[in-house]
């Protein structure tokens, strides 16, 4: 494992990744739910790395997308991304104009791996984390999968390998009650970056529990057997 993080790792992070993001274009809202997720960054806990990356150009008119990964002694113990999805016409799947797509992945151990609740249990850290957060959502869906790779010949050296991946999207609540253009006015109540960045702490933890680091957060048990 690298050095640890000071601190003030998370801060001078964000601060680093501000000066690289390109600037953002499209409708208020959208800019308003992306600079509140750029500016969350830096109060993410430290061990997680998070960077800007590429976001899918085909999906909606409008997005941002985040890496994340939770570094170990040799390699990565949990890495996903978080996208945010927007696009003013609306879809009748998303129930609304935004949509936040998640994917997160974690290496575990073999004996948690053959355990048939994991699936169960892998959710859970989800719901349970948009719930400790705060993070509204409609239309939650997603699948869990394991799996386990065998290696052989000049890699069998490496043993197999164990992993549980979780796919989901949900969408943000905060798209459909709040607007940054309408102060608590008719139609509309006082948008919040808070509640735009409970969504990416929720993301990081999820990674967290998976990675088996200590929550933050009281209700989310995270996988046992690895350690920072």
């Amino acid at each position: 494992m690298g050095a640890p993080l000071s601190p003030d790792a998370g801060a001078a992070r964000a601060a680093a990744t501000a000066v690289a993001a390109p600037a953002l274009a499209g409708p208020g809202l959208f800019i308003a739910a992306a600079t509140a997720l750029r500016d969350a960054l830096g109060t993410l806990r430290p061990e997680l790395a998070v960077r800007e990356a590429p976001p899918p150009s085909r999906v909606a008119p409008y997005a941002l997308a985040l890496a994340a990964s939770l570094a170990g002694d040799d390699d990565d113990l949990a890495a996903g991304r978080l996208v945010l999805l927007f696009d003013p016409a609306g879809h009748n799947a998303w129930e609304g104009t935004a949509r936040l797509v998640c994917y997160a992945r974690a290496a575990v151990e073999p004996e948690v791996a053959a355990d048939p609740m994991l699936p169960e249990v892998a959710w859970s850290w989800l719901v349970e984390a948009m719930a400790a957060h705060g993070a509204g959502a409609r239309a939650l869906g997603g699948t869990v999968t394991t799996t386990t790779s065998r290696r052989f010949g000049v890699l069998a050296p490496d043993g197999d390998s164990f992993d549980v991946e979780v796919r989901c999207s949900w969408s943000p609540n905060w798209a459909e009650t709040a607007s940054p253009s309408r102060p608590g006015g008719e139609g509309g109540t006082p948008w919040s970056a808070e509640e735009t960045a409970a969504h990416l702490h929720a993301f990081a933890d999820l990674l967290a529990a998976m990675a088996g680091l200590p929550p933050r957060i009281a209700g989310v048990v995270p996988l046992p057997g690895r350690h920072f």
